[in-house]
């Protein structure tokens, strides 16, 4: 069906005739430029009967012209059929570690080695496309914590956040507990059922004014599930003038505080040691208990008003360029 979305504009439809009963008419100057003989049989000609049917015929257009646009004015939109909008009412919160010792080359994407952070975009931009129905905030954490994107429906924004982010962005240390309180501040208004906290780290909290586990606790005081991930390989062989040897390059990863965190919350603590094992923790997150909710219903619309303003505005030029046409003729006659 057609919906005007401004309806009250068609009170202004009478306005020219208003205009014209106010207004006094301009002056006619009939001095003439060019003085000629038999000015009668000009004149004539000028007042004969196809001149005031010209006259008669642009008024009209003039008057549809002046229609369409008070249509246009009034914006005209197609509303379509009703659609459900599925809505599992899950409010959850990103919080990715921007810390320096997420440059470390420990993972394999696509056959080429990338940092940390490069592989934490790729494997939680794919998780973001499929949260259809949650609402998703981004926390960017290092030396501080920063929110970067408020709980939103737009999918797209928060993942275009996430790949923008880059390492040393909030410092180069490591702020976990201030992550967490970040999150319970943003999260504290929403329905507690669904309070859910992913934080996704590589080393221990070496920055920040709370205690990871002190946050923690008021995280479950507000009913917040925390599910963390310690992301970076278990071994790595560096090699180096004086040979080749193999490193632990998680050695400053704080497993322990992880999955104390993920415990008094009721999370659960995930171990990414490379790409897939992180693919696989995001396919059981998508898993999560979803909140029922009331179904959400949508109703396409599609904007009209172009059409009535294009046909509006053809017609007004037109009118003009006859207008102008006529006088030209009238004074060559």
């Amino acid at each position: 069906m057609i919906h005007f979305d401004w309806p009250w504009i068609a009170v202004l439809l009478p306005l020219p005739l208003i205009i014209r009963f106010l207004m006094q008419p301009a002056e006619v100057v009939n001095e003439a430029a060019l003085r000629v003989p038999f000015l009668e049989e000009f004149s004539a000609e000028i007042n004969s009967g196809h001149h005031v049917d010209v006259k008669r015929r642009l008024l009209w257009l003039a008057i549809i012209a002046w229609c369409c646009l008070i249509i246009a004015g009034m914006r005209p939109q197609w509303l379509g059929d009703f659609i459900d909008i599925p809505i599992s009412g899950r409010d959850l919160m990103l919080a990715v570690d921007l810390s320096g010792s997420m440059e470390e080359e420990d993972f394999i994407l696509k056959g080429e080695r990338v940092n940390r952070l490069t592989a934490t975009k790729y494997v939680a931009g794919e998780f973001i496309e499929r949260r259809l129905g949650d609402r998703l905030g981004l926390i960017l954490f290092g030396e501080q914590a920063y929110l970067q994107t408020p709980l939103t429906f737009d999918r797209l924004t928060v993942k275009t956040l996430l790949y923008e982010s880059a390492i040393g962005l909030a410092g180069k240390s490591t702020a976990i507990g201030d992550a967490i309180g970040l999150a319970v501040k943003r999260l504290r208004d929403q329905d507690e059922k669904s309070r859910v906290l992913i934080l996704l780290t590589d080393g221990a909290n070496t920055a920040g004014e709370v205690e990871p586990l002190a946050a923690a606790d008021l995280a479950a005081r507000e009913n917040m599930k925390i599910y963390t991930i310690g992301i970076g390989a278990d071994e790595m062989i560096v090699r180096s003038i004086f040979g080749s040897r193999r490193v632990n390059p998680s050695a400053d990863l704080d497993e322990k505080t992880l999955s104390a965190i993920a415990e008094k919350t009721g999370g659960r603590y995930f171990r990414a040691r490379d790409t897939e094992q992180l693919e696989q923790i995001y396919a059981l997150l998508d898993e999560l208990e979803p909140v029922e909710k009331d179904v959400q219903r949508f109703r396409p619309q599609t904007a009209l008003f172009y059409w009535p303003l294009a046909m509006g505005l053809i017609l007004m030029f037109a009118v003009i360029l006859s207008r102008n046409s006529s006088g030209i003729k009238a004074r060559v006659g």
